[in-house]
């Protein structure tokens, strides 16, 4: 495949409610960092983006819990998400935020191109209301008892007991979380993406022209999605925190986009915001045909990603991704990690004890960057043990590798007065000439899995580069000369 000109980035946009786990971070965060410092190594044209997605119902949901307001909750937890990905070695372009007015401005742009052009309908239907706060409900604003397993606090989008999915209409008994009182029926208008009218579009995108370069999970979840059938998916919500639509759209007083509509064009946003920072052009990262666009994601966001976010684009005159890479989900000593049961080890945590605590040290970060690249998600579920963590460490990167760069450098400068030597080839033996082909195959073999996204391979390769280093040293006994 020909070389692209140039690569923008993207890193899924975590909601700024709340501390983030390594979960989180294997999935999405650490291998678009991974392929991002490969492309820079090689010189290449690269922008790295990310950010927080500060709209939707999580944050006001989260301010209620802690008793304050939503914009405090997003000011509160998108500096700190940012600095724990700075502590853990993750280098973005630059990590904007949905809740800036280039942003708002960017995503109503893009709504009303789409809406102008015909792209985008309309439809009327009920939906619950809170007659005492004067508020159409999202499914989270309502709670019951669930139709499952009877628990009293299911939310109406899901019964956090049992893990069911449930509507607000399958609730027993449902009421509004902000009055208490049993909502009632109310019909209002939204805005829709009419899925249903692309998927001819997307069947031959994505299972013809990338059936064979995407993950399987990948297109397999895409086929079961657009063999159920797509259906026209709202973009707009009657919330009074998110985008509000133009004031010229009429009966749009008193909406928001939808978050899932306007967190993707975050990315759009984060990459203008990032060429007027350095006095670049930010249209040829989402114009231009030789822009090769990555998302780097978890599982949960395939849909968006590989379905939604493309017709969103193919319509609005943008490129299209070239892959998604997402990752599968990394479990917590034998069971999935939940930020509502506790059960996770945020990054914050990980770097206050091991990083920044007294006897801390930085390279901690590389500790977990490695462990969490040895059981990448990447084709399946995975496992993060603190057995494992400690394997990793004192048995690979420190046994293994540490030593073999630790003896080369330390030999190089008894040996060599620090400098590297010149090579002279009658003097190699055929174990040295093994060696030095083993690197040429090495590096070309890891470049290939880098470029494939296949980080845990090329890091199972250099270990056993390293492995061969270590006992040719063993072999040659260098340092009895020194």
């Amino acid at each position: 495949m020909q070389q692209p000109k140039r690569y923008l980035i993207t890193a899924a946009l975590p909601y700024a409610n709340g501390l983030k786990h390594i979960g989180h971070l294997a999935g999405a965060y650490l291998p678009a960092d991974i392929y991002v410092r490969y492309l820079k190594s090689q010189q290449r044209d690269v922008v790295f983006v990310c950010g927080s997605d500060e709209h939707g119902t999580a944050i006001p949901i989260q301010a209620t819990k802690e008793g304050t307001t939503a914009q405090a909750i997003i000011d509160k937890y998108h500096p700190l998400v940012e600095q724990n990905f700075r502590d853990l070695g993750i280098q973005f372009d630059i990590y904007h935020r949905t809740s800036a007015p280039i942003h708002h401005e960017t995503a109503r742009d893009f709504f009303t191109q789409l809406n102008n052009a015909g792209h985008l309908t309309t439809q009327t239907s009920e939906q619950f209301f809170d007659e005492k706060a004067q508020t159409f409900l999202a499914d989270r604003y309502i709670k019951g008892t669930c139709p499952n397993c009877q628990f009293t606090g299911a939310y109406g989008d899901q019964c956090e007991k049992c893990g069911k999915s449930v509507s607000p209409e399958e609730l027993i008994n449902p009421v509004s979380t902000l009055s208490g009182e049993p909502p009632v029926k109310k019909m209002t208008q939204h805005w829709y993406l009419p899925l249903d009218r692309h998927e001819d579009f997307l069947r031959k995108w994505i299972l013809e022209e990338h059936a064979n370069d995407w993950r399987a999970s990948v297109v397999g979840q895409c086929k079961s999605w657009i063999d159920g059938g797509l259906q026209p998916r709202a973009v707009t919500r009657d919330l009074d925190w998110g985008v509000a639509l133009p004031e010229n759209v009429e009966g749009g007083k008193g909406k928001v986009l939808y978050v899932w509509f306007d967190a993707p064009i975050g990315y759009i946003s984060a990459t203008k915001q990032w060429a007027i920072d350095n006095g670049k052009d930010w249209k040829p990262y989402w114009e231009d045909k030789e822009t090769r666009l990555i998302h780097f994601i978890g599982k949960d966001n395939i849909v968006f990603h590989c379905i939604i976010f493309p017709v969103m684009l193919q319509l609005h005159g943008n490129i299209l991704p070239d892959n998604v890479p997402a990752n599968e989900f990394l479990n917590l000593e034998g069971d999935k990690m939940s930020t509502s049961r506790n059960w996770k080890l945020d990054m914050e945590d990980y770097i206050n004890d091991f990083i920044k605590a007294p006897g801390g040290n930085e390279i901690m970060a590389d500790v977990m960057r490695y462990y969490l690249t040895q059981i990448a998600p990447e084709t399946k579920d995975s496992e993060f043990t603190w057995k494992g963590f400690q394997v990793a460490n004192y048995s690979e990167l420190v046994a293994i590798l540490g030593n073999f760069v630790n003896r080369s450098l330390v030999l190089m400068h008894k040996l060599c007065k620090g400098k590297v030597p010149p090579l002279h080839p009658d003097q190699l033996t055929d174990a040295d000439r093994e060696m030095l082909a083993a690197f040429d195959a090495t590096r070309k073999t890891v470049e290939e899995h880098l470029e494939q996204f296949k980080f845990r391979d090329a890091l199972f390769q250099i270990i056993a580069f390293d492995r061969s280093g270590n006992q040719l040293l063993q072999k040659k006994e260098p340092w009895i000369f020194a």
